[in-house]
This record gives C-alpha cells, structure tokens and sequence, in this order.
C-alpha cells in the first residue's frame, strides 16, 4: 500500500467524503475540496495522456498537482493458464482500466480474446446478464469489490484473494491469489469429481439391485444381508476415496 511508504504526518479530519463510482472520490478536508481520481473526474489539463497508462489525478481547490501513474503487474504463469482456458472455454476480459494495458494483455491472451475496458461494476454486471440471456453459462473470476455485482450474477462466482481470512464479496469459491494460474487444473478436478460421484451413485445403485433380487428371490440370508449393507458402504467410500486420489495425482 502506498500509506507503507509515506512518513508520518500531521492527521486531517475528512469532511463530506463521497466515492463516485467509475470516477474518484471527492472529499473536504480543513475548508478545502480535494479531488482524486480519473482525468476527467478532476478536469486535468493533461487528458492526453491518460490513455496510456492507469492514472490517479489529485485536484486540491481547483489547484491540479499532478497524477500517480500505475503499471500492471501480471501473475506469474497466467499466459499458460489463458492458452489451457482457452482449449475449452471463451475467455472474455472486462477491466475498469482504461485501454494502455491492451498492447500487453494481447500478447499473453490467446487470439481473439474479447477485451472491454473502461468498465464500470454495473457494466459488468449487465454484460454478463447478456450473456445468460443467450443461454451461456458464466464463469466470473474477479479480485476486487467492484466485481461483486458480476461475480454474485454469474452462474459460478470466484473471488481471488491474497488474504482468504479478509472480508470477500458475495461468491461461490475464493481461491488464494498464490494458486490463481492452477485455475485450470482445479476446473478440469472438478468436472473428475462430479464423474466420480455419478459413477459411485451408479455403483450403489447396482450393489442394490443384485442384493434386491437375491432378497425377493429368498436366496439371501439374513445375516448375510447384515454383513453386506455395511460392506457396500464401504465399498463406496472406497471407491471415491481411490478415484479422488487417482484424479488429483494426474496431470489434468
């Protein structure tokens, strides 16, 4: 956090603070307006440049002082986790940043990956109704509170977090920021997972049968019913347990 690094200094009282969605935040603070946020939220004389880069502009009593300029940091294997995305889902990107960082993402995402920026948290949300009305099932993987709209719509939700004991907003899963590039793998476990319980449905369902045509045939015994109606159980919790193991020791 950029606090970390500042000296301390005399603590102001904020008056009035607003945050304007999509914009800046506009605050008062000893009889004075302060002004952070996008260029054109604080009328910076330097529009020009704005689209080059992420930038925070500060206006204090109509007096402009400049911006922070920002350049993103990509996770670390996050192109290979796009190219295996990619062989079975449409990957879409919708960022709130303006367009600087397209040039780079291109290069890491697979071709004709859709990029939307400029996105405010309702555009997001809407784009991905959009979608559900075309009868698409979405996935939204976001890391920040202006997803929560999108990641509470989507049909599966995730929130990345570099702390999971921190407060996240409404969604399915939180997944640590340090396994964000295994996203792939833990999809395709999922899929092996809900095979896994199909087949073992299956597989009760067949122990039953066999055991209810020897039972109605009168060919069961007794106490040889009760030795197998916990066996089966057995057998079945087996079963997954070896199937789950098979599954998360193989490259998916």
């Amino acid at each position: 956090m950029l606090y970390d690094f500042l000296p301390e200094t005399k603590k102001i009282k904020i008056d009035n603070f607003q945050e304007i969605t999509g914009k800046g935040i506009l605050a008062f603070a000893e009889n004075k307006e302060i002004k952070m946020g996008s260029g054109k939220f604080v009328e910076s004389p330097i529009l020009d440049l704005e689209i080059e880069k992420t930038s925070l502009h500060i206006k204090i009593d109509a007096v402009y002082y400049g911006k922070f300029v920002f350049e993103n940091q990509y996770r670390e294997g996050l192109e290979k986790l796009f190219i295996s995305l990619s062989k079975d889902y449409q990957i879409k990107v919708l960022s709130g940043d303006n367009d600087g960082e397209r040039e780079n993402l291109e290069a890491i995402l697979p071709k004709g990956t859709e990029l939307i920026f400029n996105q405010k948290p309702e555009q997001k949300l809407d784009f991905i109704k959009k979608l559900q009305e075309k009868g698409q099932n979405v996935m939204m993987v976001g890391d920040g509170l202006n997803d929560a709209g999108a990641l509470a719509q989507s049909n599966v939700g995730i929130s990345i977090s570099e702390n999971v004991n921190v407060f996240s907003p409404a969604c399915d899963a939180i997944l640590d920021a340090g396994e964000f590039s295994h996203l792939s793998y833990f999809l395709k476990l999922s899929h092996k997972a809900i095979f896994i319980i199909k087949m073992s449905f299956a597989l009760s369902l067949l122990y039953n049968v066999i055991g209810l045509s020897f039972a109605v045939s009168g060919n069961l015994l007794p106490l040889v019913a009760a030795i197998i109606m916990p066996l089966s159980t057995i057998t079945i919790v087996s079963f997954v347990t070896l199937m789950s193991n098979y599954f998360s020791k193989r490259d998916l």
